[in-house]
């Protein structure tokens, strides 16, 4: 149900042509501000094709928030970025959504942990992006821009649109709700919560 709780927005710019982070960021939008448009712009990550680790796909997500904002003069950025995190059970996905917005404020939401099957974990160590080395086991063209990694070793049960609309939300929460992310805000919440403020 669309509710116009960012009225200020008219234009958002994702970082990305792909058709699946352009429909999850459209998805969200409409929902808080349904009056704006949402228009995709092929920007650079400036990371590699296949982050690795955390942080490397936050500062991929970022990169393409910025400059997908400065490239059209939107009032929003959104950037998506996919990665792997290798840990000590094996290799699992993460990703990362940035929204940057008007001075300096931003948010950023993530998660995604899905456990990969070794013989992708064997390709991606070996080179080859997620995206890649899905389609190569599985047998599928381009996956990265259907129903990604997730939908296929979900199958179908969570696709990797619908992914990337819950992480794009989590990183709009300081927009939805900005007085949270203030002194008076956090005060504010102590006291509802019946906790004293705490002396400044």
């Amino acid at each position: 149900m669309a509710s116009d709780l960012l009225p200020g927005i008219r234009l958002v710019a994702v970082g990305s042509t792909n058709p699946v982070k352009i429909g999850a960021a459209r998805a969200v939008i409409d929902r808080v501000a349904p009056a704006a448009r949402v228009e995709g712009r092929s920007v650079s990550s400036t990371v590699r094709d296949q982050p690795w680790g955390d942080e490397e796909t936050i500062r991929g997500a970022r990169s393409r928030a910025v400059a997908a904002r400065e490239s059209l003069g939107a009032d929003l950025g959104i950037g998506l970025e996919g990665g792997v995190v290798e840990e000590d059970d094996g290799l699992r996905t993460c990703a990362w959504a940035v929204v940057v917005g008007e001075g300096d404020r931003e948010g950023r939401g993530g998660s995604l942990a899905l456990p990969l099957p070794p013989v992708v974990a064997e390709l991606v160590r070996g080179g080859l992006e997620l995206g890649d080395a899905m389609d190569r086991v599985a047998g599928t063209q381009n996956v990265k821009q259907a129903q990604g990694a997730v939908g296929l070793l979900t199958l179908g049960l969570i696709d990797r649109q619908r992914a990337y609309e819950a992480l794009i939300t989590y990183a709009l929460a300081p927009f939805l709700v900005p007085e949270y992310w203030t002194v008076e805000g956090a005060r504010g919440a102590r006291g509802a919560r019946g906790e004293s403020p705490r002396a400044p």
